[in-house]
Parts: structure tokens; sequence; C-alpha cells
């Protein structure tokens, strides 16, 4: 931003950017949410009838329901998606990237305590269907399995995807993509949810990640650092010796590097080449 700003205008603009973003990310949540508790007949019916033809298919596959089963409860299961992320913080901590792992830690957590509050207000019951093949507990919307499959594979990507090498950045991604979206198929397929819920545990974890994405973008431009894209992840930083500047500096580029400040001449000094 323009030197011509003042720090409070500055952080005023950020402030309106980041409330501004983080609403309109919110908006795809909040629509499937109006839809599922108004009971639009057209949701309605695509929730029912997948519903009710993945459920004849897992009644046809014994086998496919345990290999379906396995990856919900063993692969994807919220708590192993949560301990790596608890083990991506403590080697970010390790690592010295503290404010990267306060991001993992608060996103993670985040995401689970709004889901579980959501889950709690709308109160809608899962699917019952005639022989069940799988059981769960809790309100249905939104998915937990999803939005957990959601912010946990976008903290693992955004901070780790710099030690990958750039030509092999696809596979992350494709990786993160196949499971966020895997977890889903499976929860339906399994019949503890409907279409609706995963898609909303899809979108609140994305407008919970946008969120506190934002929120460390700000803090980057706070300490001199400039913006990242998603294809360069959340903090090309890690890969320095010194990923993070030391507290109270605003010049994130000279300390990330390693390289030393070059020092400013002092008022009342004369620079010796010009006498």
């Amino acid at each position: 931003m323009s030197d011509r700003f003042g720090p409070d205008a500055r952080f005023g603009v950020r402030l309106v950017t980041t409330v501004a973003a983080t609403a309109l990310a919110s908006v795809p949540f909040a629509v499937a949410l109006v839809l599922v508790e108004s009971r639009w007949a057209p949701l309605h019916r695509l929730d029912q009838g997948t519903a009710e033809r993945l459920h004849r298919t897992a009644l046809g596959h014994p086998a496919w329901v345990r290999v379906l089963d396995f990856l919900t409860h063993v692969v994807w299961d919220p708590v192993t998606m949560r301990l790596l992320v608890a083990a991506l913080v403590v080697w970010l901590l390790v690592r010295g990237a503290v404010r990267l792992a306060i991001w993992a830690t608060v996103t993670a957590t985040a995401g689970g305590l709004l889901g579980l509050l959501v889950k709690n207000v709308v109160e809608r019951t899962r699917p019952h269907l005639p022989d069940p093949v799988s059981q769960a507990p809790g309100f249905s919307f939104p998915s937990g399995h999803a939005m957990t499959a959601t912010t946990s594979c976008a903290v693992l990507l955004m901070a780790l995807l710099p030690l990958v090498p750039r030509a092999w950045r696809p596979l992350p991604w494709a990786l993160a993509v196949v499971s966020v979206i895997g977890v889903g198929y499976t929860r339906v397929a399994l019949g503890v949810h409907w279409v609706s819920d995963v898609v909303g545990g899809w979108l609140l974890g994305l407008a919970v990640v946008t969120a506190t994405t934002l929120a460390f973008e700000a803090w980057r431009t706070d300490v001199g650092r400039d913006r990242t894209t998603p294809a360069q992840g959340l903090e090309p930083e890690i890969v320095a010796e010194r990923p993070e500047p030391p507290a109270g500096s605003t010049d994130g580029r000279n300390h990330s590097s390693g390289s030393p400040r070059i020092p400013q001449d002092q008022p009342g000094q004369c620079d010796k080449n010009t006498g």
C-alpha cells in the first residue's frame, strides 16, 4: 500500500478488505443453510435420491462398504486429520515459525467449534435408511468430517507447499482435493449424511480458512512481506533458516532471508566517498 497512507489508514483498509472478503466467502454457506432450513424441494429431492441410490449400491457390495468404512473412520477421520495438524504445529514451533503455528491452530480449532455450533443450532436429523450399513451420532448439518477435512487439508497444504519443489506441487494439491471430495463421498455413501450436509461442511470450512488466511496475510503486510498466492503457500519463507522476523521487526524480507540489514547513515555523518 502506498506510503502516503498512515498506519491507521492502512490498518483500516486491510480490516475492511478482510471483513468484506470473509463475508463474501461465507455467502455460499449462508445460501446452503437457508436452503436446508427452508426445506427447498429440489434440494430435498437431490438429497433423498442420492442417498437411496448409494444405499442400494452399499447393500449389494459389502466389501465396498468395508473400504468406505476404513477410509472414513481411519484415513479421513477427524481425529486423524487433527493429529496431522497437531504434528504440523509442533514442527512449526520447533522450526521457529510461531505465527504460522498459531494460524494452523486457530484455523483447525475455529473450524471444529464453529461446525459444532452450527450443528446444534440447525439440529438437522441424519438420513434414516432401511438396513443401514453405518451409524453416526449427533446432528447432520454440516458434515463434521467434510469440514474437518477441508480445514485440515488447507492447513497442511498451505503450510508445507513451499517445501515442495515447484514441479511437484500439483501432486499435494491433487491429494488434498481427492481427500476432501473423498471423505464427502464416504459420508453420503455410508448413509450417515445428506449431500447438502457435505457441501455445507466444505463451504463452511472454506469460509474459516479464508478468514484466518486473510488475517495472516495482514500480518505479513505489517512486517513488510509481500502477499502470497495459493501456488506459493502461505509463508514461502518457511524454507529459510529463520522463517519469521524477530518480534517487533517491520522488515520481514531482510530477516527472513538471514541477510544483515544495511545500516542507515546517522544524522550529521557524511558519506566517505563524497568527502
